[in-house]
């Protein structure tokens, strides 16, 4: 199995604790500070949506919204609550269909060891309009590797720079570090990019 599959089983055990977790968790300031950038009714693909809280915020705001996870236990619990399709598929297996004006990663392709990250945010960037915004967050940090069950690939200013240093196309529009707005996990820091397609 590797560390991707693992990833996956640990979700589909994990369903429902992990969406009770972070469904009802306020990100409204960082999902309407992503959809100033993203073009009024524009399509956002929701890469990873878990649970489906930031996909219904999108939807409820006007956009068309494509949302996936590649856990098929959270695919359900997410399809129930958002009230529409969400598709089950990795990233690395996810044929894009059409272009989207916006594309939000809120942790989840820190899931991906880091050549697999290279290349799916090749893919995507492919398929994101000139002028959409990428937004993408890691757990701050060096580390890469199994945590608790899963893998993780932590990012930094540095590393972030060398992850899309040869995709020139993505340029970073704003990026800062936030803590953990989860209960008990304040000590834990947040890098968060938004990108632009030029």
């Amino acid at each position: 199995m590797t560390s991707f599959e693992q990833t996956i089983n640990y979700y589909n055990k994990k369903a429902a604790l992990y969406v009770g977790d972070t469904r009802d968790i306020d990100f409204s300031p960082l999902q309407n500070e992503f959809a100033s950038y993203v073009k009024k009714g524009g399509r956002i693909i929701d890469l990873g949506c878990g649970s489906g809280r930031d996909s219904k915020a999108f939807i409820g705001m006007g956009f068309d919204v494509v949302s996936i996870d590649g856990s098929s236990e959270i695919c359900n619990l997410a399809k129930a609550y958002i009230g529409r399709n969400v598709i089950c598929s990795t990233f690395q297996d996810f044929e894009t269909q059409g272009s989207y004006d916006g594309i939000w990663a809120c942790a989840s392709l820190l899931h991906l060891p880091i050549d697999e990250l290279k290349n799916v945010l090749k893919k995507f960037t492919k398929s994101l309009n000139d002028g959409g915004v990428f937004y993408l967050s890691f757990k701050y940090g060096t580390f890469s590797g199994e945590r608790n069950g899963r893998h993780f690939t932590d990012m930094n200013e540095d590393s972030f720079l060398d992850l899309i240093g040869d995709i020139p196309e993505l340029k970073i529009i704003k990026q800062y570090i936030s803590q953990d707005v989860r209960k008990g996990r304040d000590s834990e820091k947040w890098l968060n990019v938004f990108l632009k397609k030029c």
